[in-house]
Formats: C-alpha cells, structure tokens, sequence
C-alpha cells in the first residue's frame, strides 16, 4: 500500500498532463539558443585583442616586457629619487692611501733584512670607494658615484637607440614602399643605393668622423647623437628591402586591384593599403633592432668613440677596465653593474621581439 500510494501522489513539478515543466523548459530554452545567430552565442574578438591575448600568454614576453619597463623606469625616474649625487659631480669628502713597498736592507755582516715601508698619502677626491649608504655602487676611478652614472647612462644608450631605430623604420619604409611599388628604374636606383651602403666600412669610417669631431671641438654629451645619425644615414638599407619584397608580393592582390579601379591616389594605396599589412614584421624587426642598437651604441662608447667623460653611458663605464686591469680584477661595482644593464636590454628587447613574431603570426593558434 505504501508503495501504491507513493506511485499515485504528485510530484509539483509534474503538470497535470504528466509532463515535467523543468525539463519542458531547459529544452525550450536550448532550441532558442540554437535558432539564435552565430555572433549572439560566439563572443567575437578583434585582431588586436586577439595578438595581446596571444603575446601576454607567453612568459618570456611577460619577463622581457617587466625587463625593458624596469630599465626606462629606473633610468627616467630613478634620478628624481635618488638625487644625493649629479651625474657630473665628484665626491671629494677625501680619503687616506696607503701605500706599501717593500725594501731589501743587507748589513755589514751580509744578512739581509726585509723593511715594509706605508705612505700614508691624503686625495681630494674620493675615487674607488666601496659600496656604502653614501654610494650605493662606490664610486668609479674619478670620484664618480656610480649607481647615478648608470642612470643617467642609460638614459642615453635607451634614447639614442629608440630614436635611431624609429628614423631607420621611417626612411625604410619610404624608401622600400616606393621602390617596391614602382619598380623599373625607381627600383633599380634605390637598390643599388642600397648596394652601395652596405658595401662601406662602418667601424673605419666611424673613426674617421670620431676624429673630425674631436678637432672641432664638438661636446662629448652630444658625440653620440652625431654618430648615431650617421648609423642612421648607412643601417636603413635591411628595411627597405624587407619593405621592398612584401610590397612586391602584396600589390599584386585583389584588393589592390580594386583600389586601382577606384581611382585611389599613388600615396594612399602604397600608406594606407600596403604599409600597414607589412607593419607585423616591421614591428618585429624594431624590436629585435633596438637590442643590436644598444650593444652598437656601448660598443662605440666602449672604443671611446661615443659619449666623452664626465657625462656617462654604459659602454663608457666599462671602457675603463681596458686601461686599469686591477679595477678589472678587484672593483666590479665599478664595471659590472653597466654590463649587467645591457646584457638586461638586449634579452628584455629580444623576449618583446620573440612574443611579438609569434603573437603577429596568423598561423599561431595555440
């Protein structure tokens, strides 16, 4: 009878024709949601959101974004924190050297004596200090502090590799669109320009300028802003022909048959139509570029050919264990910190680069 009685009682959520209503309505509500379009159920995404999606699940990325934002924070901003110390002003609070030599003495019995002989010499200026709460990093072989030099260093090698590398884009894009696009005698005259630029000696011809500068005298905090134009005038040539080859294949596709039809002027569909489907690996190739810019420009100042002392830059700080090898042996605050910074830029610039390439990638899906 139990069991008879719990056959016959009603279920609330069962109508009277025996139907459940719940279920009813899930499968109501799942045929709405099928005869909805595609773009109400599917949450579309735009290419950009979509390539930051993709660059930002790499952890290299991550790493060698944090790596380049921490070097322009510490180098633009660093200064308004710590500002105990200029970067052109010596610490000559003084210091005591010592001095010991050693002196062989032979007596009248021809024994001889050992003498340890100390001069104790007082400086002006405090040169080669250990890191302390008044210098973080000591100072170098002048009386310069040091963890000041690197950012004001870095300042330098950070701008002058940016600006360089933007203007290089510039003139390659110019350049390798029009020849691109207009082939023929254009083409054949703005390849062989490039032919010729990258035939010149860059190392000989940057000390024949670094000579000239020096005897006009030219300031040395602005050496290696004239020098960098010159790498710029001679290092756009690897643009344009990249610019160059994609335009050649590019401008031959149907929507650039329609832009012809349409009677567009010569600058809008070369700007406008083609640029932009090469900026993917232009972008690339900047980010890859600024690393090769930064160790050019700490190789130029390392062969005194860049910023001139007292004003600072990273290859100018490590310049000095090619003349002193006892600071290359015993002071590695003095050399070690701006080796460290550009070893830090250059990986910080090829991570960026290496997320951006396969962010950029069309084929990436993963």
């Amino acid at each position: 009878m139990a069991n008879l009685e719990d056959k016959n009682q009603i279920d609330p959520s069962v109508s009277s024709e025996g139907i459940i209503e719940n279920s009813d309505f899930e499968e109501v509500n799942a045929v709405k949601k099928e005869d909805e379009p595609l773009d109400k159920n599917v949450k579309l995404m735009s290419p950009t959101r979509m390539v930051l999606r993709r660059f930002f699940r790499s952890k290299l990325s991550i790493v060698g974004l944090i790596m380049v934002v921490g070097l322009f924070v510490f180098s633009f901003f660093g200064p308004l924190v710590y500002n105990e110390w200029g970067e052109t002003e010596l610490d000559e609070s003084g210091k005591t050297i010592y001095t010991t030599t050693e002196i062989e003495i032979t007596d009248d019995n021809g024994e001889k004596y050992t003498i340890y002989q100390t001069i104790e010499k007082e400086v002006k200026d405090n040169f080669l200090a250990a890191p302390s709460r008044d210098h973080i990093l000591g100072t170098d072989n002048e009386g310069y502090d040091i963890f000041v030099r690197l950012m004001y260093g870095g300042r330098i090698s950070l701008t002058v590799s940016f600006i360089a590398v933007f203007v290089i884009t510039i003139l390659g894009v110019v350049l390798g669109g029009v020849a691109g696009y207009f082939g023929g005698a254009i083409d054949n005259i703005i390849m062989r320009i490039c032919d010729i630029l990258m035939c010149l000696p860059g190392i000989p011809i940057l000390l024949i300028i670094s000579t000239i500068l020096d005897a006009a005298e030219v300031d040395g905090k602005y050496r290696i802003y004239l020098l960098m134009i010159y790498l710029t005038l001679f290092s756009w040539t690897g643009t344009a022909r990249l610019v160059r080859g994609q335009i050649l294949s590019l401008r031959e596709q149907e929507y650039m048959v329609a832009a012809e039809a349409m009677g567009y002027s010569t600058g809008r569909k070369i700007f406008k139509h083609l640029v932009p489907n090469v900026m993917p690996q232009l972008i690339v190739q900047m980010s890859l570029s600024l690393g090769s810019m930064i160790l050019y420009e700490a190789t130029l100042s390392y062969l005194n050919l860049g910023v001139k002392p007292p004003y600072a830059a990273w290859g100018t700080m490590i310049n000095i264990i090619s003349t002193n090898m006892d600071i290359l042996q015993n002071h590695f605050n003095v050399w070690g910190p701006a080796g460290i910074c550009i070893v830090i830029a250059v990986l910080g610039f090829n991570f960026v680069g290496d997320g951006l390439r396969d962010a950029l990638d069309p084929k990436m899906r993963r």
